[in-house]
């Protein structure tokens, strides 16, 4: 689908590309570097805020989910490469969320575990970042159980355990001021275009992972607006059949996420 140029400014962080150009014009290093690069990050950081606000009411403070997902934003600046064809936002999404999880994962355990299963969190962790860029995905137990040539119960053991971490309030004051104001409610109101960005990077690697035909099936009923009886006459099976692999694949897609 074709969009005109009027279409095009109106998506949100069109005008990133042209950003990451204009950083490649000046030396690394030098200043006229780092204050491009801050340009970048600066006009980035509300994606990181509306990212951070998906962990909130987990445990930990807003004020370090904040700093993390800003550590997660300033590691896909420095690592984007405007001419890999890859959107700055199908990078950045995933790797701000990765940062997330690392420090989820990372912050200590809130029950008693034993130390074979902490250990093996480690090799887990490691496995399932390594496979994360090799699949565009997240993987799953099996996927990591091959990987890490250990036993799928043992995996599942182990992913539980990392899960099982110290908790912080979630809701703590900027400072030692008496307003009692928390970081939250600096973050200013909420942009539903962001939501819905985060929602469809989230969900475009997963989709492009699907078998050809339940990509196929998926694309034209939710993006071409086909009924299932046009998508069955389409590719010639049945509705009945067109309804089961649409269930499967929603399954998976949920399962996934």
């Amino acid at each position: 689908m074709n969009m005109t140029a009027s279409e095009d400014s109106d998506i949100p962080y069109s005008d990133v590309p042209d950003m990451f150009r204009i950083l490649q014009e000046h030396v690394p290093g030098t200043a006229a570097h780092k204050r491009q690069r801050d340009k970048i990050i600066e006009r980035c950081m509300p994606i990181a805020r509306n990212i951070a606000r998906r962990y909130r009411n987990r445990g930990e403070s807003d004020d370090d989910l904040l700093q993390t997902a800003h550590i997660g934003l300033v590691n896909a600046v420095n690592r984007y490469d405007v001419n890999s064809g890859t959107p700055f936002l199908a990078f950045a999404v995933p790797t701000i969320m990765g940062e997330l999880r690392r420090h989820f994962r990372d912050r200590g355990w809130a029950v008693k575990v034993p130390r074979r299963l902490k250990d093996l969190s480690v090799r887990l962790r490691m496995a399932e970042q390594d496979l994360t860029l090799e699949l565009n995905r997240a993987p799953t137990p099996s996927e990591i159980a091959a990987y890490t040539d250990i036993d799928r119960q043992e995996v599942v053991e182990g992913l539980v355990a990392m899960r099982a971490y110290r908790s912080l309030s979630a809701e703590q004051p900027m400072g030692t001021d008496d307003d009692g104001q928390t970081i939250g409610e600096t973050l200013g109101f909420e942009d539903s275009r962001y939501e819905r960005i985060l929602d469809v990077e989230t969900v475009r690697p997963l989709i492009a992972a699907l078998p050809e035909k339940d990509k196929a099936i998926l694309l034209m009923r939710f993006f071409d607006n086909m009924t299932q009886s046009q998508i069955a006459q389409r590719i010639g099976v049945s509705q009945m059949q067109v309804s089961r692999l649409l269930s499967r694949t929603l399954a998976t897609l949920r399962e996934q996420l």
